[in-house]
């Protein structure tokens, strides 16, 4: 901690003083408040660190409960002190500007932990306070009979003395002495104890075991029995207490009395009431939480066979905007709105609404017909979010996905169940939002596996998990092969060999292409590099390779001096390279994207433009694009794969051919796969072709083998 003026140290330094101004009042201590300050201070410090640690350590925190109990901060009133001053100050002065959401969270669990070891430490004190008491009780050797005559001052002293409740009954339940402690448990008065039956003190809330344990007692069967119990007071209020009952036997070992000992838990429990409360219920809507959504999700789920449940899983569309725009205030006003719908569109029993954070709720129902129920469920709260919500005086629209789960009960655990709802919303927002989508088995798997996919992307770069095959461009006038175009693959170690369609759009995603498309740039050049060298001096034209180019690359400020670099550093002209670029990517292209595909295309690199006729086609935005290829989707072939070939397929490919000749550009087509297409795509006048019935996509020993066949006639 920083020692400078309003430093950490500074501000833990504050917080002690509040906290030890705020507690000295309800403690016993013989210190004087300073000293008392410097106490609390250590203590001080460790909540600080615990509020920021990147862990929560809940053992550290319960430490700081049962130091205050050694601090002889014994009463409830303490605690409760303690608690309210963590709260309101902890966070404001050793929050240090973190994001207060998360420090506030961290505080309430803080609180909760500091009162469950407070508690802990207080009841041992207790039950070792009891245990001294009935010691000396029995040392008593029968306390109202033979121990009166023998030890009638060391008894009484105890006996009246006690902080905790003592009274003693007869083996029937009479109670035949009570002390002042346990007189003011019941309201101070006298007639309310003495001569009353324990009989009579039943309540509702007794455990089942309560009275077993007495009845095994009185008959002689157990020395002594612990449970919590609650009693009613005189004026109707409850009383609840750590309840100790100990019998007492005569000289011959005779049952012969009931000694109980009783230490009030009414503000304590109350107190734990309150911060379970706190910790199981969303602060700004007042809604379930996460944690208390999930203790009846997994309790649901447990339920046995036979039960059903179903979840709508709800996210708002575009409250981000609403809280960018409008500020974190309207957004607050908006989600207390919302959850205030929410809650009446789940009044059913079984039936239950959750905040889990941020704009995300989650309904519940366990219906006998859950599939039906779900549905109307989920169709109650679309409706909810249909009237506008006003908010500073605009009226907003709300609108919301929602991913639905139904099913059997104990066939999946609840984080699964809420995976599957989470996975189905986002497909729900996809499709466009403010609509329902019910949970599909198969869509969840593929979901599961391209996030596996994407979190496993980048160690594969690093672990070499890619590799490329190359796929023939050949020459269709004289059938030589002229290059090949770089495909990359993926050797995962589960899934197998992955093509470039299953993870390329989640390295873009990712931002991993521009480090994966550098590396495919690098290697496939180094080859181009191997085979100009292998066929140096042959009469094979050179080859060339072809790679891809994302439109995530396209706008990478590297791009051309990458490329420059890696030609230069692998000695290959740039004529050895083309790179390909799709038509959807160059679609609106204004200049500055163009610049680089322009900078290189003047170094002397090819640039083709694929899969062209898939997109919009805007033949006259050709002449103002740095290509020289043009590359026909195999959309365009697969007519000619018959015989007649598609005479409308025919006349589109003789026209987009004698265009681009026209303006100086070479065609391509992809997807060859049979000799009559290629014959007829020679005939129309098509440069180069690629496809299956010259190759399929391999190691580049094949293509060194072809381009060999080629040179040696």
């Amino acid at each position: 901690m920083s020692a400078e003026p309003d430093g950490p140290e500074d501000r833990v330094r504050r917080f002690a003083t509040i906290w030890s101004r705020a507690v000295f009042p309800a403690t016993s201590t013989s210190l004087t408040r300073p000293e008392f300050e410097e106490q609390l201070l250590p203590l001080a410090g460790r909540l600080s660190e615990m509020l920021r640690a990147r862990t929560f350590d809940a053992a550290e925190a319960r430490a700081i409960g049962a130091a205050l109990v050694d601090a002889h901060c014994t009463d409830p009133e303490a605690l409760t002190r303690a608690l309210d001053c963590i709260d309101a100050y902890l966070v404001l002065y050793c929050g240090e500007d973190g994001p207060q959401d998360d420090l506030r969270a961290r505080s309430a669990r803080l609180q909760h932990a500091v009162a469950a070891g407070f508690a802990q430490a207080l009841r041992e004190r207790t039950l070792a306070e009891q245990e001294a008491i009935a010691q000396a009780a029995l040392r008593a050797q029968g306390v109202v009979a033979q121990a009166l005559h023998t030890s009638e001052a060391r008894f009484r002293a105890v006996f009246e003395g006690a902080a905790i409740g003592i009274g003693i009954a007869d083996l029937d339940g009479n109670v035949l002495e009570a002390n002042q402690a346990l007189l003011r448990m019941f309201g101070g008065s006298e007639q309310s104890v003495r001569g009353r039956n324990f009989r009579e003190w039943t309540h509702a809330d007794d455990a089942p075991q309560v009275w077993r344990l007495y009845e095994e007692l009185v008959r002689g069967e157990r020395e002594h029995y612990h449970v919590e119990k609650a009693f009613y007071r005189p004026d109707g209020t409850v009383l609840w207490t750590n309840l100790t009952v100990s019998l007492l036997r005569d000289a011959d070992g005779n049952p012969q009395y009931q000694l109980a000992l009783m230490e009030d838990t009414t503000e304590r429990r109350l107190l734990n009431l309150r911060l379970r409360y706190e910790a199981t219920h969303d602060a700004l809507t007042g809604l379930p939480n996460r944690t208390l959504f999930f203790e009846r999700l997994e309790k649901v789920l447990n339920a046995g066979e036979g039960r059903r449940f179903g979840l709508c899983y709800l996210d708002l569309d575009g409250f981000k905007t609403i809280n960018d725009s409008l500020g974190h205030a309207a957004g607050d006003r908006l989600l207390v709105e919302v959850a205030d719908r929410l809650q009446a569109c789940a009044t059913a029993p079984g039936e239950m609404v959750a905040r889990l954070g941020g704009d995300e709720f989650v309904a519940l129902t366990t219906g006998p017909d859950s599939r039906r129920e779900v549905d109307e469920l989920a169709a109650r709260i679309m409706n909810a979010l249909v009237s506008p919500v006003t908010v500073e005086g605009r009226e907003l629209t709300v609108r919301g996905s929602i991913g639905i789960v139904e099913g059997a009960a104990g066939e999946r655990s609840a984080a699964e169940v809420l995976r599957s709802a989470d996975i189905t919303m986002y497909r729900a927002k996809s499709a466009g939002g403010n609509r329902f989508e019910l949970a599909d088995a198969e869509a969840d798997a593929r979901v599961i596996t391209r996030h596996g996919l994407t979190t496993a992307l980048p160690m594969a770069l690093e672990r070499s998990e890619f590799f490329i095959e190359y796929q023939p461009l050949v020459h269709l006038g004289d059938g030589s092969v002229r290059g090949a175009e770089a495909l990359v693959r993926w050797l995962h170690p589960q899934h197998g060999v992955l093509g470039p369609d299953r993870f390329i759009p989640l390295a873009e995603h990712t931002g991993l292409i521009v480090p994966l498309g550098r590396w495919v740039l690098e290697q496939s050049v180094r080859q181009a590099r191997d085979w100009r060298e292998r066929h140096a001096g042959t009469a094979t034209a050179p080859l060339r390779i072809n790679v891809n180019l994302s439109p995530c690359q396209l706008t990478h400020a590297g791009l051309v001096q990458d490329t420059v670099d890696i030609l230069q550093a692998a000695g290959v002209e740039p004529d050895a390279l083309c790179l390909e670029v799709t038509e959807s990517a160059l679609i609106g292209a204004d200049d500055d994207l163009l610049k680089p595909l322009r900078r290189l295309a003047e170094m002397g690199v090819d640039i083709a433009l694929d899969d062209f006729g898939t997109g919009y086609s805007n033949l006259a935005n050709l002449r103002r694009l740095p290509v020289s290829i043009l590359k026909l989707d195999r959309s365009f072939t697969q007519g000619m794969q018959q015989f007649p070939a598609d005479p409308v397929d025919l006349k589109i490919v003789e026209g987009i051919v004698s265009l681009a000749h026209s303006l100086d550009l070479a065609v391509t087509v992809e997807g060859v796969e049979t000799g009559a297409q290629a014959e007829q795509l020679r005939i129309l006048g098509c440069d180069t072709a690629q496809g299956w019935y010259y190759a399929r996509p391999g190691p580049p020993e094949r293509l060194h083998e072809l381009a060999l066949v080629d040179a040696t006639g």
